[in-house]
């Protein structure tokens, strides 16, 4: 009855879980937000109906993100909610599914671990793990079989995720704790320092969103924003300009720009001609902030690419490796070696 057991990709990210089926494409697309009650210790809301509860709440209700930096801190929530949406995207099944999910490339064993426990809690069959950065490649339409270099730039909520591909495995890599998440906060504290106003999560996202910027095109742009006042502790609006969106941003960008350029200073000179010719992908829900390619370009000298689905080219990508779920043994540790081994193995018959 194996035949039968249903497989899906999972993109368990620090600021959404997406749900990838070969059937269907991207199933589901939701915050990874839990509210549970403290008093009873039972699960409230998962998902969108708990992130419209992110600082809403009464004493007894908790509304909070069970992952962060790109890894498992809240274990119980992260179960739970993994089983609320295996469920709420493949229905209930009488056999439990194979799922493939991705974890950042830099995470410890024991931060996989908690990855593959946190699934079997939530039924899950098989648990296998491949790299977030090797997933974007393939989503994004790399061809990673070839013996060629190709630099992926993964820009999520919680880590950016960066690395050189060739051969199906990942030569150089880095791993960064500045992504979505970091953005958000670099907003909030330019407008309690500059108008001594606090505003919420939810509201410095929107203001990434709408007016994030790396660099000023030209282009002004003002948004509304309400929040208590620290002067008086009353409710209060300014108007924030893209201007000082680029200018609050900056600097979280420019350590990702730092750090890809310190990658391209350690990989090796046949692959870095490659990335020449070949340019840069960017990837990830924080790499569609305006600018930021002008920003990668002006300080690398290398064409910057962005793919037809950046945001979900991880989760794309995660998808794509469920055809190799039959020739991978459950005990490997990582998808992307035995991915690896088996593309080398390929490569090799074929030049005879």
């Amino acid at each position: 009855m194996a035949y039968l057991r249903k497989n899906m990709a999972i993109d368990l990210g620090t600021t959404s879980v997406l749900c990838f089926t070969r059937s269907q494409g991207v199933v589901l697309n939701e915050p990874s937000v839990v509210a549970f009650d403290s008093f009873s210790n039972e699960i409230v809301a998962v998902g969108a109906e708990a992130k419209r509860m992110l600082g809403k709440t009464p004493g007894n209700i908790i509304a909070r993100r069970p992952l962060k930096d790109g890894v498992i801190a809240d274990y119980p929530s992260t179960a739970k909610m993994l089983d609320y949406f295996i469920h709420k995207a493949m229905g209930r099944s009488l056999l439990s599914p194979d799922v493939v999910i991705c974890v950042p490339s830099e995470a410890t064993q024991v931060q996989k671990r908690a990855v593959v426990q946190a699934a079997k809690a939530a039924g899950v069959h098989s648990v296998y793990l491949i790299e977030e950065a090797l997933a974007a490649a393939i989503g994004s339409g790399v061809d990673i079989s070839e013996p060629g270099g190709h630099m992926i730039v993964d820009i999520g909520g919680g880590t950016t995720d960066i690395a050189v591909i060739s051969l199906g495995g990942i030569v150089v890599s880095r791993s960064i704790r500045v992504a979505g998440n970091a953005f958000d906060q670099a907003i909030l504290r330019y407008i309690r320092d500059h108008y001594n106003l606090i505003i919420g999560d939810s509201s410095a996202e929107e203001l990434k969103i709408q007016l994030g910027s790396g660099a000023s095109d030209g282009m002004e742009e003002t948004m509304e924003v309400k929040g208590r006042s620290l002067d008086d502790g009353l409710p209060k609006s300014i108007y924030i300009s893209s201007t000082e969106m680029a200018e609050a941003l900056r600097p979280s960008l420019m350590t990702i720009v730092d750090a890809v350029h310190d990658l391209l200073s350690n990989t090796p000179p046949e692959l870095a001609a490659d990335l020449y010719d070949r340019g840069i992908l960017l990837t990830g829900g924080g790499s569609l902030i305006k600018g930021l390619d002008r920003l990668l370009h002006d300080r690398i000298s290398i064409d910057i690419h962005h793919p037809d689905h950046a945001l979900t080219a991880v989760v794309r990508g995660t998808g794509s490796s469920l055809n190799w779920l039959k020739k991978w043994n459950p005990s490997d540790e990582l998808f992307s070696e035995s991915t690896r081994q088996q593309i080398i193995q390929r490569e090799e018959l074929r030049r005879r």
